[in-house]
């Protein structure tokens, strides 16, 4: 009985230095789980770190459709240029023949036949382009036997568009009858030219 009891003893001795031995190791490796736990926070700090650099970064970025308001907003200031052209020329674009003008000088009643006894004939030139100075001459003349030169009046011309000059040639007497021509030049080229009739009334 006494040897059972110190067997019982003993056993108990054992096993309470292994539960002593169990809580130390416990105790010991206990420390770690804080310092895991510490760094948790550290991490935990980096996000908002990141989270707030990302609104730094988004604004520097334009809205969406800013660049392309600001580029409209330009070419609406921007002052339009228009291509700069060259003038046309001086050219003659139509001859008109007649006995009457209004008071613009224009021939009011175009004729290639006249009667003897009108006394004046018109000549209206009709002009496009612009210039700064050119010459327009009208060449009568009669055009029955040998031919003969009636008339050559010149005339200087600066326009800037459409322009009419008129030309007139008169007779006191009565005109011969026959065939007649009249020839437009422009700085003495020829540009225009129309036959027309002389008849007895």
């Amino acid at each position: 009985m006494t040897r059972s009891m110190h067997s019982l003893a003993l056993y108990g001795a054992v096993l309470g230095s292994l539960l002593w031995l169990g809580g130390c190791g416990k105790h010991e490796s206990a420390p770690p789980a804080p310092a895991s736990a510490s760094t948790a926070p550290a991490s935990a700090s980096t996000a908002p770190a990141a989270a707030a650099s990302a609104p730094a970064g988004s604004a520097t970025r334009p809205p969406a459709g800013a660049a392309s308001a600001a580029a409209a907003r330009a070419a609406s200031v921007a002052p339009a240029i228009a291509p700069v052209t060259a003038p046309a020329p001086l050219s003659v674009a139509k001859l008109t023949l007649g006995s009457a003008v209004n008071a613009d000088h224009q021939v009011i009643r175009a004729s290639n036949s006249f009667a003897t006894n009108d006394k004046i004939l018109y000549a209206s030139v009709a002009t496009e382009g612009s210039s700064g100075g050119a010459t327009l001459n009208a060449k009568w003349s009669y055009l029955e036997g040998q031919g003969q030169l009636v008339s050559s009046i010149s005339q200087s011309i600066a326009t800037d568009g459409p322009a009419i000059t008129t030309f007139k040639v008169q007779n006191p007497d009565l005109w011969p009858e026959g065939r007649y021509k009249v020839e437009i030049s422009l700085d003495g080229k020829p540009v225009a030219q129309q036959d027309f009739a002389i008849k007895k009334s």
